[in-house]
């Protein structure tokens, strides 16, 4: 199947991530979120982080112009009718995810794949919603988008062979390596990596260490790049806690529950490096202070 414009729904830091990658590898996108202000916000965000790859030498000016070319903002979501192939990024709802597809179902080609960039809500189950099961997948980036290598490929019920290939073909274009994951609670990489972070985060809740300790014992004896706590305030501390529901709820075991501490932190609105406080405090340049 040969793709020549990839829709993105969705231009918070993911989906940005998503169309920036995409857009270097020579491929037209069009990003759209529930305002065409919040779309082009997203496209400026892409824009300072081509001019930072020019300054640093990783770029050249020639390649980031281009780039920006092939980026569109989406008007309404009707302009998603030129897809071939349409990522959802959007709030990590599953109510939010089906009212999209819905839509989205409506509006692309028929021969067009829907995507999830979800990182646990059932593929199947989105799948569903649709009138083409067999053209849904789940292709699950890793954060940051243009720095991280995985996508995690997630396999419907129903998910055909052509769009398993297709998709593949795809993540190979955008420079990533792949994994193949069928549909469960948290696929693979969050069905490890959450459960690891709630207990980092129970170890804090129960007065063992000190988020510094802790993140600095996981990273210098286990040899992590970023701590648990540091990572989770990445990802953004509400999408840990629904994660995390997802997993205790869909394979209904204790070791899946969300600890305490960590509802805290969400209730009070403190999700982390997003809105400036999570287990750490950080500055505008989201440096830890």
């Amino acid at each position: 199947m040969a793709i020549k414009t990839i829709g993105v729904i969705g231009a918070g830091q993911m989906g940005a991530g998503i169309a920036q990658v995409a857009a270097q590898a020579g491929i037209g996108v069009i990003l759209g979120d529930v305002s065409e202000a919040l779309a082009q916000r997203g496209v400026e965000g892409i824009r300072r982080n081509l001019e930072r790859a020019v300054e640093g030498g990783r770029l050249d000016a020639a390649d980031r112009a281009a780039t920006l070319e092939r980026l569109r903002v989406a008007a309404g979501i009707e302009d998603f009718a030129g897809a071939d192939f349409a990522i959802e990024a959007i709030i990590e709802r599953e109510d939010a995810k089906l009212a999209l597809f819905r839509r989205l179902d409506e509006i692309c080609p028929p021969e067009a794949i829907l995507a999830s960039n979800t990182s646990s809500i059932s593929i199947t189950r989105m799948a569903a919603a649709t009138r083409r099961p067999e053209r849904f997948i789940g292709m699950h980036f890793m954060n940051p988008v243009p720095i991280m290598k995985l996508v995690e490929i997630v396999r419907g019920l129903v998910t055909s062979d052509e769009t398993l290939a297709a998709t593949r073909e795809l993540a190979a274009r955008l420079g990533k390596e792949t994994i193949i994951v069928n549909d469960a609670p948290g696929f693979a990489v969050n069905r490890v990596l959450l459960p690891m972070i709630n207990e980092a985060i129970f170890a804090l809740h129960e007065g063992v260490a000190s988020p510094a300790d802790i993140d600095l014992g996981m990273k210098l004896g286990t040899n992590h790049p970023m701590g648990p706590l540091e990572l989770a305030d990445l990802i953004g501390l509400d999408t840990c806690l629904y994660i995390m529901e997802v997993l205790h709820s869909g394979l209904g075991e204790d070791k899946y529950r969300p600890c305490p501490l960590l509802r805290k932190y969400v209730d009070a609105g403190l999700l982390g490096r997003k809105t400036g406080r999570g287990f750490y405090v950080y500055d505008r340049g989201g440096k830890a202070r």
